[in-house]
């Protein structure tokens, strides 16, 4: 089978897969997706073991000609980023402006030093020892929250308004910080010349500055180009051209295309909506984007249950499995509770806000896809065989899947309690979402 019959067959599984999901009420639907993905995978490989392996290599070898890298770094991801920019309002994302940029940069560079360095300290007490760089890649990949996973589950929970701004203004942001780093810290490993500390400082810079400002460019030029069109159809068709012509763009010119998405998003969202689109016509272009977007997820974490049939589980990699969650789980404590205890010295919070930005900090495709984009052939252990991405990427896969299955199954409660607290202890602030 081709690359296209084997999507369209996925499309479809993704469908049906979510129809039975929203019939599951105690779960989440992206939790549920996720959930009897892995149930399918699990059945596949008992399957292929009991048939001889063919059915098993038959799903193997489509799902390695997908190439889940490309379809989510080159393809859903510029379409799910524009669509949840395209909702954010700056007048209510001023307030967290500060909170944002602090939780998107400061603490997902602090998280990836800590993840890198006590993984640099741990892996030699398990018996692979590891190259601080490569310690610190996956702490670079799973540092990010991922904006896919926290926006489906928080945007159908209710969470407390000012939380909401953080998480998901975080989520958006830190995933293009997250690219850019991982790309800086890629250069420094893999590159067989020496790269200077002004060399890292211009790539970064580069990534990330050019990527807002190119996004911001296109934002503008589509603003202006939304006076050609005559119909309403033609508005909302218009708006493609960002994530799909404007996201190769943007790889061209070597730039960020996830901040581009973002910034361009906003532009979009909050100059170009409310002069070109009546009422009617806004309604109309948030039910279109959010039917992409509704669509892009379900066959996303299909996709993140399914990919169990793609990980290699060697018995020295299990160590570092276990390893992975609590080592996520603290960095990530560490880094939203320090930036806390400043925010707190000038603004009051609901009590329940670090809570909800530690365990709401899910991680998801974009992980994995950076995982499997590591170069393969790098052995850490010769005596074992075990190669620096199968490794890194069975360590992502066990953060990924518990971050969904557990916390995102999980986060109801928390959110209920912090909802029950009394609305004069909570900080006075809108959804960065409308």
């Amino acid at each position: 089978m081709s690359s296209y019959q084997i999507l369209c067959i996925l499309c479809a599984l993704a469908l049906v897969t979510s129809v039975i999901s929203s019939r599951v009420h105690k779960l989440q639907e992206t939790v549920a997706i996720t959930a009897l993905a892995l149930g399918m995978s699990l059945l596949l490989l008992l399957g292929g073991k009991a048939l001889g392996g063919e059915v098993y290599g038959y799903f193997v070898v489509g799902l390695e000609k997908l190439d889940f890298q490309a379809l989510l770094l080159n393809g859903m991801l510029g379409f799910l980023l524009f669509a949840g920019a395209l909702q954010i309002r700056l007048s209510i994302l001023k307030h967290q402006k500060w909170e944002i940029l602090i939780l998107a940069c400061v603490s997902t560079l602090l998280s990836t030093f800590i993840i890198g360095g006590l993984l640099f300290w741990a892996a030699p007490q398990l018996g692979l020892p590891l190259a601080l760089t490569h310690c610190l890649l996956f702490g670079a990949l799973i540092s990010p929250t991922d904006p896919i996973a926290v926006l489906a589950i928080l945007k159908k929970m209710g969470a407390p308004e000012d939380i909401a701004i953080q998480v998901e203004g975080e989520s958006l942001f830190n995933d293009g910080i997250g690219l850019v780093v991982f790309v800086v810290l890629s250069q420094m490993a893999f590159s067989t010349e020496s790269i200077t500390a002004l060399q890292v400082s211009a790539l970064f810079i580069h990534e990330a500055i050019g990527g807002l400002i190119y996004g911001a460019v296109l934002g503008v030029l589509l603003h202006h180009f939304f006076r050609y069109c005559e119909e309403e159809t033609q508005l909302m068709l218009v708006t493609l051209l960002i994530p799909t012509a404007g996201y190769v763009m943007a790889e061209v010119f070597g730039v960020s295309g996830p901040l581009a998405m973002v910034s361009a998003g906003i532009i979009i969202g909050n100059f170009s909506v409310p002069k070109y689109f009546v009422r009617q016509e806004r309604v109309k272009l948030l039910t279109f984007w959010s039917l992409i977007e509704s669509f892009f997820n379900a066959l996303l974490f299909l996709l993140l249950g399914l990919l169990l049939l793609l990980v290699t589980f060697k018995a020295p990699l299990w160590w570092f499995m276990f390893l992975a969650i609590p080592l996520v789980l603290l960095a990530r404590a560490v880094s939203v509770l320090l930036p806390y205890r400043g925010f707190r010295m000038v603004k009051s919070y609901n009590p329940y806000a670090e809570s909800i930005l530690i365990w709401g900090g899910l991680r998801g495709g974009l992980a994995l896809a950076m995982a499997m984009s590591l170069p393969q052939g790098i052995v850490v252990d010769t005596s074992s065989g075990v190669e620096l991405r199968e490794l890194l990427l069975v360590m992502t896969y066990a953060v990924v899947v518990f971050s969904i299955l557990v916390q995102g199954s999980t986060m109801a409660g928390l959110i209920r309690r912090s909802n029950a607290v009394p609305v004069n202890a909570k900080q006075g602030s809108v959804s960065a979402r409308g």
